[in-house]
């Protein structure tokens, strides 16, 4: 999906988002996170016109691959929960928490709920394999 749609969507004069900017990171640094199998998540509260909660999930580009969840996560797996998918997001926005300004698009606060390092089950098992 790309960072346009994102940037379309806001006004950074008058939000404290950060622009929407795939991550750069020096080569080292990216082979290293590559080698380790391991990209950030986030789960956000967003309290918006409703109560929300965001997913975000780090893709191989450096962008957050982003769901909204309107009934917000469950403790108990076996309870399902719709997640619809909306903009990527720009790898910054992992741990921001701010109020976006009434009359901006999302207006309304941003906490972080949750967040970490996920792994590709696919990936490791082939790291075992050889």
């Amino acid at each position: 999906m790309g960072l346009k749609k994102y940037n379309k969507k806001r006004k950074f004069a008058r939000t404290p988002e950060p622009p929407g900017m795939p991550k750069i990171a020096d080569v080292g640094n990216k082979k290293q996170k590559l080698q380790s199998n391991k990209k950030a998540f986030v789960v956000q509260k967003h309290r918006a016109t409703r109560l929300h909660y965001d997913f975000r999930l780090e893709d191989e580009f450096g962008a957050l691959k982003s769901w909204a969840v309107p009934k917000g996560p469950s403790l108990d797996p076996q309870i399902k929960r719709l997640a619809v998918l909306v903009e990527d997001h720009p790898y910054d926005y992992l741990l921001f928490e701010g109020t976006i300004p009434e009359g901006n698009y999302g207006a309304g606060t941003v906490i972080v709920w949750d967040h970490g390092t996920y792994g590709s089950e696919r990936k490791l098992i082939d790291q075992f394999k050889a």
